[in-house]
């Protein structure tokens, strides 16, 4: 089987591309309301909640500026893999005890490697510090591990002794698949904000940071008090 260090570089643009498109049609394929992300992010909490070796997850948020949840997010891979999932982020404010949102987002990326199929994991991220939180209201795209460090989250009572414990990273991933829980790394994955579907969900056009500043909604209700139950444990 050729390695794709051995193609030659047209070979790996013709199927970058062929990612990329693919990952394209996924995404307009699911295309999914502000409704059906807050239900799934709530559904997707819930199911955390009941693994084993959720305490970790638990304590970052307790600290946590806020939360990216993505329910699905599709991978498929063909000599390159991508990855595409549509998702929400809530700002907590510590202060007020208020979670503010939801900003819809979506999130791509590319990774390089010999990898086939298709896959579709539940993705949560715990932002961890202002300026993380700072990269969602500007409403720009943000790359993770580029503008912003992103480290796989620890698991269990105890973390590890190879994992960052002084929340130097701006952002703690998790991943659920299957029914396993695991950190995963997510370097080089670009989120950028759903401007369209913020529009129609909220009724105006809406800044991210006039949404993650100052909205919330009674629809958001089933997922914070999911959020309020992850805090309180």
């Amino acid at each position: 089987m050729l390695q794709a260090r051995r193609m030659g570089p047209i070979a790996l643009l013709l199927i970058l591309l062929v990612t990329i498109n693919f990952m394209g049609g996924l995404g307009r394929a699911q295309a999914s309301s502000g409704q059906e992300r807050i239900a799934d992010g709530a559904k997707v909490l819930k199911e955390m909640q009941m693994q084993s070796d959720v305490q970790m997850l638990l304590e970052l948020l307790q600290r946590a500026e806020g939360v990216a949840i993505f329910p699905s997010v599709v991978k498929a891979g063909l000599m390159l893999g991508g990855q595409y999932g549509e998702g929400l982020v809530m700002r907590y404010d510590a202060g007020t005890k208020t979670w503010y949102g939801p900003s819809f987002v979506t999130l791509k990326g590319v990774s390089y490697g010999m990898q086939f199929g298709l896959q579709s994991t539940a993705l949560v991220l715990v932002i961890t510090n202002e300026q993380g939180m700072d990269s969602f209201l500007r409403g720009d795209k943000v790359t993770l591990g580029g503008d912003l460090s992103v480290a796989a989250g620890p698991l269990g009572r105890r973390a590890s002794l190879g994992t960052d414990l002084d929340l130097k990273a701006s952002i703690y991933s998790y991943s659920l698949s299957k029914g396993i829980f695991a950190g995963i790394s997510l370097d080089g994955s670009a989120i950028t904000v759903d401007e369209e579907l913020n529009d129609e969900f909220w009724g105006e056009a809406l800044t991210a940071k006039e949404i993650l500043s100052n909205k919330t909604t009674p629809t958001a209700q089933p997922l914070i008090a999911e959020l309020e139950t992850m805090l309180n444990q």
